[in-house]
């Protein structure tokens, strides 16, 4: 496969051009797909990374907000041939009976990562985003990026940014030192756009979310790549799937 391998900003991580998104690993309520699913069997998880892991994928998106994802990837990594970077999160939790609630303090930020170091049977996390409920500089001025600067420095995680919904927002995480930052973008939206060119400035890798719309897109998934990459700025889009075939398909967009 030609799935290309991207530096993430300035950090030492290198970075599958193709990310997989495991939401549908942990968590099946209050999601915003088009259809509902059954969360897959274990097996079929180990299936699903190993042919990640073949196609030339690297990385694997999830968060404490996805269910029992992190725990799964945990358990089930083991037993995956390959090795992946692994994006989490901060800031969100979500249960079945309440919805997602948000911490942002400085000790919430600590627990999470101390959680998801034991999770998924790390001694050191890849990248630590904020996942932002969309108050983006409100959360970065109270001082939620430090607490992650400084476990970075610590050397509890290799690089650290904002999964935002603002420009402002995305703006200021470069200004105060994020690695990266996961915007959302696709054809039906632009607006965090103009962040490709403020990470470049700052040597900061940009990351994507809902690349194909969180499967609402009618246009064709290879072509909407296929024209994502080629700018040499985005590091990685997260596409989330549990199907094999689309899976193939999408990586496919690559091959020429």
């Amino acid at each position: 496969m030609a799935l290309e391998l991207r530096s993430l900003g300035r950090s030492q991580l290198k970075l599958s051009q193709l990310g997989l998104g495991t939401v549908k690993l942990g968590r099946n309520t209050d999601v915003k797909y088009p259809a509902g699913f059954e969360l897959p069997s274990d097996e079929a998880v180990v299936e699903l990374l190993n042919e990640a892991s073949r196609l030339g994928i690297n990385v694997l998106d999830t968060a404490p907000a996805y269910g029992h994802s992190e725990t799964r990837l945990g358990d089930l990594l083991p037993r995956v041939s390959g090795q992946f970077q692994i994006i989490t999160k901060v800031g969100e939790t979500y249960d079945p009976t309440t919805g997602s609630q948000y911490d942002f303090s400085e000790r919430a930020i600590q627990e999470s990562l101390e959680t998801s170091l034991k999770r998924l049977n790390r001694d050191q996390l890849d990248v630590v985003l904020l996942h932002s409920n969309g108050q983006d500089t409100e959360i970065l001025k109270a001082g939620a990026l430090d607490s992650l600067l400084n476990a970075r420095d610590q050397g509890l995680i290799r690089a650290v940014g904002l999964s935002g919904k603002t420009v402002e927002g995305g703006q200021l995480a470069l200004e105060l030192g994020a690695d990266c930052l996961m915007i959302t973008l696709n054809a039906n939206e632009q607006h965090e756009r103009p962040l490709i060119e403020a990470a470049a400035a700052h040597q900061a890798g940009i990351l994507i979310k809902k690349a194909l719309g969180s499967g609402h897109l009618a246009t064709d998934s290879q072509s909407q790549l296929r024209q994502l990459f080629q700018d040499p700025r985005i590091t990685s889009a997260i596409i989330g799937t549990t199907n094999l075939e689309h899976l193939r398909h999408n990586c496919a967009a690559f091959d020429e």
